[in-house]
């Protein structure tokens, strides 16, 4: 029986959300099921045409990034936006086997906030960037474990608005 070199990989990326302009709410239909203390919320995915995938944006480290460095990086060049961390939110492990060897990857997620850049300066890894609810991006992402990320993020999220609205009272 042939055995396969097991790997330890890691990357790092995050959870990318908006609130989204007045102006862009109605001509989205966003409903009040999508509101967080009273402003709706995107997320951006990024996606390749073919094969039909949708995913969160990650990367792999560099010599000497750290995790949260990795993220902020690959989340800019991969959605083509600016964005500040707000938090960590999570990681996720699987397997894959590549040329014969197999890799245990695991990866760290972190949650961002958008703060400027354009979707359309996105990087050539994908082909696709776009925003979306909370509801439709969890339906469209292609991984399980991601969607998981995802909900664990929307929660994180909603503390977090929770926390700036009462800052912004004092």
């Amino acid at each position: 029986m042939e055995r396969h070199q097991t790997i330890r990989a890691y990357s790092a990326g995050g959870v990318v959300f908006r609130l989204v302009p007045q102006d862009l709410r109605q001509n989205k239909g966003i409903t009040d099921q999508e509101h967080y203390t009273g402003a709706p919320v995107e997320v951006a995915l990024v996606g390749r045409s073919h094969p039909g995938i949708w995913a969160l944006p990650k990367g792999t480290p560099r010599s000497g990034e750290t995790f949260e460095q990795v993220a902020l990086r690959e989340v800019q060049e991969e959605t083509g936006l600016a964005v500040r961390l707000i938090a960590y939110v999570g990681s996720i492990s699987y397997f894959f086997i590549r040329d014969k060897v197999r890799f245990q990857k695991q990866v760290r997620h972190y949650l961002f906030e958008a703060i400027g850049g354009d979707t359309a300066l996105h990087d050539s890894e994908y082909d696709r960037v776009e925003w979306f609810s909370f509801s439709e991006a969890a339906r469209r992402l292609t991984y399980q474990n991601e969607a998981n990320i995802l909900y664990q993020a929307e929660e994180i999220l909603e503390r977090w608005l929770q926390d700036q609205q009462k800052v912004g009272k004092n």
